[in-house]
């Protein structure tokens, strides 16, 4: 992206003119003295090009490799001082706008003596500026020893205010893709793309809110804001998705790829002294959105748990479902189905408010007979039993938008794509299909499994024949940190429960699985973990109705029939066998994901499946 320096830079600085703050380029650094540690620099504002001397304050720019040859800096404080018949910038005070950039354009030495006609510097006819020449032009002040330099005067304009005021003057406006930490007063004009919910937490340092907001700019230039506690009081209400802003004051840091999807290496993260300005003018240059569309055959070879855009025709639409996630909070789940012109399809399940908001109106369409064009803007993809698509916190769709991918997809899809057959890359098949990976329980063994990378995920046909009832659950702190429970184990502190991690005390607590089994088949036995909704498959009751039948009713007996009820039945078992380290030791653990009552009719079709055809 092209860095625009300040037009006319070097001649109105050696006219006098220290208002200008001006972004010029560094074409060459050099240290003049070891003994006082001076550096010199020659600045350019890509037409004519100027020594200049760096003041001691800011010699650890030049030491530490921060500004070099090719970096586009801005002069905030500086002056001109005289030395052996030349005239000399001294920069007091600067920001790297970029760390490294190609020179730009052709600068030549700029001669004072030129006259200067309408704000145009004459130039004399020499070379351009390659390295041999700036070598002599450094070559020509190797006995520079400045006059005594005068103490900074500050701008006329700030001489009744103080430096405080000075610090007031706006920052220039740069491009988001120019943003690094190492500038300490910037402002960017953007438009507000995403803007994430308000997230409550908790940690060693208390409890906490936050909030996230994504913008964009006219050159393309994506990045992340986060605002946490005071500053999201600050600022929450004033953010709209859609809207123009002039932002300015905050600090740059590395972004977190795992929940950042966008691309740049930094985040914004705002402070109390940041400011946001609404834009009442409405910027047309600045885009109200920005996708990267993959095909939807490209999302089959792409990594798991990648961050991607897609674009497709709804052609299916589910009901919306509750489910129970691992944590114990019950959910809303729609899956969609979506079509497009590589050929395949893909499954795009939703999430939460998704399945109310979106996915409420993409069914009433597709009941009408309608197939909508959805886009969807930072989908992940999931890669377990196929390649489907699911929805984040920070995952925008947008049905029938306005725009050429998705009037071209409309186009293809009525001249005759809705007949073409498709060939899905989620194959989320029923548990029985010939798609499943099923193993006996020695085989867990024999094959390694879960010694890899990444967790194996098999099915065994067995039965549950041991289950450890002394400590079956434990009891759980019921306080909701964002859209999630808590879950830690909470201990009695007289009448209440207590819950270390959020420093809290309650009158009642959740009660949360966690069976140990042992499961066998006509191979061998082992033991495995369930969790809340797995031991609830496997036991039919909750946790808590459990827990209240061996601790408040005592009722042994009945306690010891329900679990008795629940062995040798023959189960389809989902699990999760993955290798983990306690202490210094390595062991293998085995999970239950999720829990089938067999099926022989669907088993039967499945064995035969496995028996191969003769012709």
């Amino acid at each position: 992206m092209p860095i625009h320096l300040t037009t006319n830079g070097i001649p109105k600085i050696m006219q006098g003119d220290t208002n200008l703050k001006p972004l010029l380029q560094v074409l060459d650094v050099s240290l003049i003295s070891n003994i006082k540690e001076r550096y010199r620099l020659i600045l350019s504002d890509s037409v004519a090009a100027q020594q200049a001397m760096i003041a001691t304050q800011c010699n650890h720019l030049a030491k530490n490799g921060l500004v070099r040859k090719g970096s586009v800096v801005q002069l905030v404080d500086y002056i001109c001082s005289p030395a052996q018949g030349r005239i000399v910038i001294v920069v007091l005070n600067m920001e790297i706008i970029m760390p490294e950039c190609e020179i730009i354009g052709n600068p030549r030495e700029f001669l004072p003596s030129n006259p200067v006609s309408n704000g145009v510097s004459q130039q004399t006819t020499v070379p351009s500026f390659n390295r041999s020449s700036v070598t002599n032009m450094s070559n020509n002040t190797q006995t520079f020893r400045p006059t005594i330099q005068p103490a900074y005067q500050p701008p006329p304009m700030y001489k009744s205010h103080g430096s405080i005021m000075k610090n007031e003057a706006p920052a220039r406006i740069i491009p988001i893709s120019a943003l690094n930490p190492y500038q300490g007063r910037w402002a960017i004009k953007a438009r507000v793309t995403a803007k994430g919910d308000l997230r409550r937490y908790n940690n060693a340092k208390g409890d906490g809110k936050v909030f996230s907001f994504d913008l964009l700019d006219s050159d393309g230039g994506e990045i992340r804001v986060t605002c946490f506690n005071a500053v999201v009081d600050q600022f929450y209400e004033v953010i709209e998705v859609g809207k123009v802003y002039m932002i300015s004051k905050g600090s740059l840091k590395p972004a977190k790829k795992n929940f950042n999807h966008l691309n740049n290496e930094w985040e914004i993260f705002l402070e109390s002294s940041s400011t946001i300005d609404p834009c009442p003018d409405e910027d047309a240059s600045i885009p109200q959105q920005q996708f990267s569309f993959k095909p939807i055959s490209e999302i089959e070879t792409a990594e798991n748990n990648s961050i991607i855009d897609v674009i497709g025709v709804v052609t299916k639409v589910d009901p919306s479902v509750p489910i129970q996630r691992k944590n114990g909070i019950e959910t809303q789940k729609r899956t969609i189905k979506l079509n497009d012109q590589s050929g395949r399809s893909v499954e795009l399940t939703l999430w939460g408010e998704f399945c109310n908001r979106e996915g409420q109106q993409l069914q009433v369409m597709f009941n009408s007979g309608l197939s909508p064009v959805l886009a969807v803007k930072a989908g992940r993809i999931n890669d377990f039993s196929g390649k489907s698509v699911g929805t984040l916190s920070s995952t925008q769709l947008f049905i029938d938008p306005d725009s050429s991918e998705a009037n071209n997809l409309r186009a293809w899809f009525d001249r005759g794509g809705k007949d073409l057959a498709s060939q899905s890359i989620s194959r989320d098949l029923p548990v029985g299909s010939k798609n499943e990976v099923r193993k006996t329980v020695s085989q867990i063994k024999e094959d390694g499994l879960g010694r890899a990378d990444k967790p194996d995920w098999v099915t065994v046909k067995a039965t549950v024949t041991f289950i450890k009832t002394d400590n079956f659950c434990y009891t759980a702190c019921p306080l909701q940190i964002g859209d999630r429970q808590c879950n830690k184990k909470v201990t009695k502190s007289g009448s209440t429960w207590q819950c270390d991690r959020c420093n809290q005390e309650f009158e009642e607590c959740d009660y949360k699985y966690l069976l140990q089994c042992q499961v066998q088949d006509h191979t061998g036995l082992t033991w495995v973990t369930a969790f809340q909704e797995a031991g609830e498959q496997i036991l039919g009751r909750t946790a808590k109705e459990l827990y209240m039948l061996k601790n408040q009713v005592q009722d042994d007996e009945r306690f010891a029939n329900v679990v008795k009820s629940c062995l040798f039945a023959e189960l389809l078992l989902k699990l999760k066998i993955k290798e983990e380290t306690y202490g210094d030791e390595q062991k293998v653990k085995i999970t239950v994901n999720k829990v089938d009552k067999m099926n022989y009719s669907s088993n039967t079709k499945y064995l035969l499946e496995l028996i191969p055809k003769s012709y």
